[in-house]
């Protein structure tokens, strides 16, 4: 393994990660800082809450990409150097989710902005969909169909993010590879940080005063 390579990797997929696209959408459209607005979240859905549809969908499709960058550039520069992304093998799999999670640590905890940042759904979106397209997917239709039926941004991204590890142990099922074990533990730490993230969520969806979409949020 090329150790200076994966330690370039790893600080560009934080610093992808970093890119503050909430932070800037406030301070360019409205002059303000999202963080002490809404949720005080710079992710999509506190962007939709305080500056709209419009922005919140740039927002949204700049994280995903975020997330989709950092693994895709971590596979560009290793498979020149003889290893073929598809087949498994510990070394590889691992510097490549480890550059996934440099992403979501890096949107999750940003230097540029003292380390608030987003809730990491859309971000861990992006990196499923690089990584492993059919998880990634398999989790967005988690989220649509459970906010569907209950409008609730947050409930739909914690459903998402408990089914995430299971759907990972379905894709090794379905394509008979075996345990890509680099690959669930990444499920199981997306996991954990998109849950972490949401815990004020978690408390008021206990509470019963989550809002739906289309409303404004209490307290």
């Amino acid at each position: 393994m090329n150790l200076p390579l994966i330690a370039l990797l790893l600080l560009a997929s934080y610093l992808l990660g970093s890119i503050p696209s909430g932070y800037l959408a406030g301070r360019w459209l409205k002059g303000i800082d999202i963080r002490r607005e809404g949720s005080g979240s710079t992710g999509a859905t506190n962007v939709l809450r305080v500056l709209g549809k419009g922005p919140a969908l740039a927002v949204f499709l700049i994280d995903v990409f975020k997330g989709t960058a950092a693994v895709a550039l971590a596979k560009a520069a290793l498979e020149p150097l003889g290893m073929p992304m598809g087949t498994a093998s510990w070394p590889i799999d691992s510097a490549v989710v480890a550059c996934g999670l440099a992403a979501l640590a890096g949107h999750s905890f940003p230097i540029w902005l003292e380390g608030k940042g987003g809730k990491a759904v859309a971000t861990g979106l992006g990196m499923l969909l690089g990584l492993a397209t059919p998880v990634g997917l398999a989790c967005f239709g988690v989220f649509l169909a459970v906010l569907s039926v209950s409008r609730i941004v947050s409930l739909s991204s914690i459903s998402a993010a408990v089914a995430l590890p299971l759907l990972m142990l379905g894709w090794f099922a379905a394509g008979g590879m075996g345990l890509r074990w680099p690959y669930l533990i990444l499920a199981l730490l997306t996991s954990v940080l998109v849950i972490a993230r949401h815990r004020a969520n978690i408390q008021r969806l206990l509470a019963g005063s989550e809002p739906r979409l289309g409303q404004q949020r209490r307290g």
